[in-house]
């Protein structure tokens, strides 16, 4: 019972986070069609339709700016946003999207987005997190819990503070019910994932980076069962040897990892074999059949040796992080060795744990809340890549 209980709620966040994921991404869709003036009236029949756009140019647009690769993924992409209420057909007569010049508009931009109690949270979230990063007063800083730092942090009491200044709301209590209501939707959190909301000195942080750019092929692979193929070491008795969460092909020249030490090109015998991996929210066949050129760095990244009890000692020169991964088509793009802590590798400059802010030299110490520091990186490896796509991972960089 309390199993099933755990996967409905991770079941229940998984959607929170996509759903989040297509509301930005559609937003910023929108705003760049408006820039390309793209958005604009159109009449037709003797009727005149403000804000929208024809669908064929629209397509011409994403293939145009290298969003997508055909006009048949663009179908799927615009009907991926309709079916979430980002965009419709300008009367409602066909709840499919053609390639076609007929007009479609954003539902924000005619007043029909269905601003359901969810909704309305998540957009206060984001309005809260635009004005708090652009402010001159921002209470967001680097700040310590138990001797660890976290960047753009705040205390509880501190932002209920912020919001009775700017006149967000009337009262404290009215403060504590919107920012509770902002964790339980998984826009705001306790740092270390221990507590609920208090209006107290706990520290917490944006779950969600709303400026990250979002791809938007990513809200495509939300939905699909997607193949990803199993890159395995030259040496699987070494101990430190890398892995990686993402996969390469032959004909890909965009491969290289940012990492300290010059990489050098190693080749994956043929006959290594994975087996299939499943869980509730994704499939992966995971199978390697083909010779494949991977980029690795036998050389550690790390300046020194650091033990677990270094990292959790008060006043250890460390800044600790929460980091959200949305894996894309190629997986997260990292490469993690060592064990006890592990740390991160490489970095590939162009995947989502780039844009996510990974880098080199972080230990990794929660991934999806649950304490990793003391795993080797064969055990790390197999939770990241049979969890959910939507990876949250806990990290300590060095200060300096």
């Amino acid at each position: 019972m309390e199993i099933q209980l755990l996967g409905n709620i991770q079941s229940t966040i998984m959607t929170r986070h996509q759903k989040a994921e297509v509301m930005i991404a559609g937003e910023q869709l929108r705003l760049r069609i408006h820039d390309s003036k793209l958005i604009k009236d159109h009449r037709h029949h003797l009727r005149t339709y403000p804000n929208c756009f024809v669908a064929q140019e629209l397509i011409d647009w994403l293939i145009a700016h290298k969003e997508v690769p055909d006009r048949e993924t663009a179908v799927q992409l615009i009907q991926h946003l309709m079916d979430h209420d980002i965009i419709h057909h300008v009367c409602d007569k066909w709840p499919v999207f053609y390639d076609a010049k007929y007009l479609y508009r954003f539902r924000k931009d005619d007043g029909t987005f269905p601003f359901n109690i969810e909704v309305k949270i998540f957009m206060r979230g984001q309005r809260l997190y635009e004005h708090l990063i652009t402010s001159k007063d921002s209470i967001l800083a680097l700040r310590e819990e138990k001797g660890v730092a976290y960047e753009r942090s705040f205390p509880g009491y501190m932002l209920i503070d912020w919001l009775l200044q700017n006149g967000e709301i009337e009262s404290r209590r009215q403060g504590l019910d919107l920012c509770k209501a902002l964790m339980e939707h998984d826009i705001i959190q306790h740092v270390s994932l221990k507590h609920h909301f208090f209006d107290s000195g706990l520290l917490y942080q944006f779950c969600i980076n709303f400026r990250r750019r979002r791809r938007l092929s990513e809200l495509l692979h939300e939905t699909e069962n997607e193949e990803v193929e199993c890159i395995t070491q030259l040496n699987q008795d070494q101990a430190d040897s890398p892995f990686t969460l993402r996969k390469t092909s032959p004909s890909e020249n965009n491969s290289d990892f940012l990492s300290v030490q010059p990489a050098e090109d190693l080749n994956v015998p043929t006959n290594g074999h994975c087996g299939s991996l499943t869980h509730q929210h994704h499939s992966f066949t995971v199978s390697l059949t083909t010779a494949v050129a991977v980029r690795c760095n036998p050389i550690s990244v790390l300046k020194r040796h650091v033990t677990c009890e270094e990292l959790l000692s008060p006043g250890a020169p460390y800044v600790k992080r929460v980091l959200t991964i949305l894996g894309d088509d190629l997986g997260w793009g990292i490469v993690v060795r060592g064990k006890s802590p592990c740390y991160v590798q490489a970095v590939d400059p162009g995947s989502p744990a780039a844009a996510a802010g990974v880098k080199v030299r972080q230990f990794v110490c929660r991934v999806n809340g649950r304490s990793v520091l003391h795993l080797d990186y064969r055990t790390l490896s197999k939770l990241v890549m049979t969890g959910p796509r939507f990876v949250t991972l806990e990290v300590m960089q060095p200060l300096d």
